[in-house]
């Protein structure tokens, strides 16, 4: 009967097989060390911006409306709280917007422009678009038809709020043109006399399509009426190429002649 019996393990091949060993729980261990920690929870999500918005029902205080042309936003204060806010499309480059502290001057809910609008023939249908009647005659047949404003608050010249299209950027003749719900909420609400501040400049001077910015804005304040102290303003200057003319020279009183006194009777004789 034979017997089986093992060899004996050379010195190297033990260290081998212990290091084998080693190396396998050193890497067990690695592997649960580096496990990743979970995934942290997701932030809860912001409100959505309200584009437009008003809030103002049943609120008092006095109307005033600012209106960023950075921003490309009007806001509509009563009292110092802001209760309404709208997107805007101003002057575009070349039209811009007046800026500076005004006051609203006309309220007309049905106004039509009597200077921007369309050529249309006899039966209504447009002949051509985006007219200007101070650069262009309608063609024979055709009349011209002036824009819709409607809600129109007009606050300086020619420039004021109403109801119009949109684009996302600054590209009206000078007048601000708003969503029509908020357009009918700003007329509304702003009677005679309310308080428009117009700050800022468009964004890319109303050029292009250049997003907004965003600015901080304040109720307006109603315009400074001119004290009837002030000292009368210097003339204005004549525009360049006119010809000025000067104020002639004041002229002096000529001294009196002396009075002729008539000669005496002895005067003359020999």
């Amino acid at each position: 009967m034979t017997m089986g019996f093992a060899l004996p393990m050379s010195r190297s091949q033990l260290f081998t097989r212990l290091s084998a060993v080693a190396l396998l729980l050193s890497a067990t261990g690695c592997v649960t060390a580096l496990k990743p920690p979970p995934p942290p929870k997701p932030p809860t999500p912001a409100p959505p911006l309200k584009v437009s918005h008003w809030d103002g029902d049943g609120l008092t205080g006095a109307p005033s409306i600012t209106i960023s042309l950075g921003e490309q936003r009007a806001h509509f204060f009563k009292g110092e709280k802001e209760v309404g806010q709208a997107v805007i499309s101003s002057g575009k480059h070349g039209f811009e917007t007046p800026t500076g502290d005004f006051s609203v001057i006309q309220r007309d809910k049905n106004h039509v422009s009597n200077l921007y609008g369309e050529f249309v023939d006899a039966g209504g249908s447009v002949v051509k678009r985006n007219v200007d009647i101070s650069k262009e005659k309608p063609p024979e047949g055709a009349s011209f038809q002036g824009a819709k404003m409607p809600f129109f608050l007009r606050f300086h010249g020619g420039a004021g709020m109403h109801a119009g299209k949109l684009p996302g950027y600054a590209a009206s003749h000078g007048c601000v043109r708003l969503p029509r719900f908020m357009a009918e909420h700003f007329f509304e609400n702003a009677p005679m006399g309310t308080p428009v501040r117009v700050t800022g400049n468009a964004p890319g001077g109303g050029a292009d399509k250049s997003p907004a910015k965003k600015t901080t804005t304040k109720p307006a304040k109603t315009p400074a009426k001119p004290d009837d102290t002030t000292a009368p303003a210097a003339p204005t200057p004549a525009p360049e190429g006119e010809k000025k003319t000067e104020p002639a020279p004041e002229k002096k009183p000529e001294p009196a002649s002396p009075p002729v006194v008539p000669p005496s009777p002895a005067e003359g004789v020999k």
